[in-house]
């Protein structure tokens, strides 16, 4: 039994194949990204039959909105990276979610404690982590809770119990130190 080989093209190739609505686009897009999409997904949404969902709705959104993407705002995949992060998010806070969850048996909740425990996304692979690590403490918890867990800004700064204005500041001076590892 053979094992598909998977498809990898540069960046520049990607875009112009998504342009131009090819099979193989998607197809590349699968292979190359999936498995950091799903990294991002499940930081934020724990359950995995919900994560899964959700990368799959990310790629057809990639799919399907691709014409607002542009080269010259930034990467593609950093603007992928995004669609996963708020299609995430979004369903967090939806309302069928939060029902959901609330009904759950005993049973699945162990199974999600499990899940947990044992997850796939593995940041320092990225090298993510190491940089989070260079922050400020107060940093690093604001990222956390507004990135990885979708708190809003206003969520977050009722979490910590610090003014609205310090949390946006803190952000944008994490996101700015951050940067500089990528310029």
């Amino acid at each position: 039994m053979s094992r598909k080989q998977k498809i990898s093209l540069s960046e520049e190739e990607l875009v112009l194949a998504l342009r131009n609505r090819e099979k193989i686009a998607i197809e590349a897009l699968y292979d190359m990204y999936s498995s950091s999409l799903y990294g991002v997904i499940s930081r934020i949404i724990i359950d995995t039959p919900t994560s899964e969902d959700v990368l799959q709705e990310t790629f057809v959104k990639i799919w399907h909105s691709f014409s607002s993407y542009s080269t010259e705002k930034g990467r593609l995949f950093t603007w992928m990276i995004n669609i996963a992060r708020n299609l995430a998010i979004d369903k967090l806070r939806s309302k069928d979610f939060k029902n959901q969850n609330k009904n759950q048996e005993l049973e699945n909740n162990v199974t999600s404690i499990d899940e947990q425990i044992n997850t796939i996304y593995k940041p320092e692979l990225l090298g993510i982590k190491d940089l989070v690590e260079t922050l400020k403490p107060e940093q690093k918890s604001i990222l956390d809770l507004v990135y990885f867990k979708g708190y809003t800004h206003v969520e977050a700064a009722e979490e910590l119990g610090i003014p609205l204005g310090t949390i946006k500041t803190r952000l944008r001076m994490a996101i700015q130190q951050l940067r500089k590892h990528f310029n």
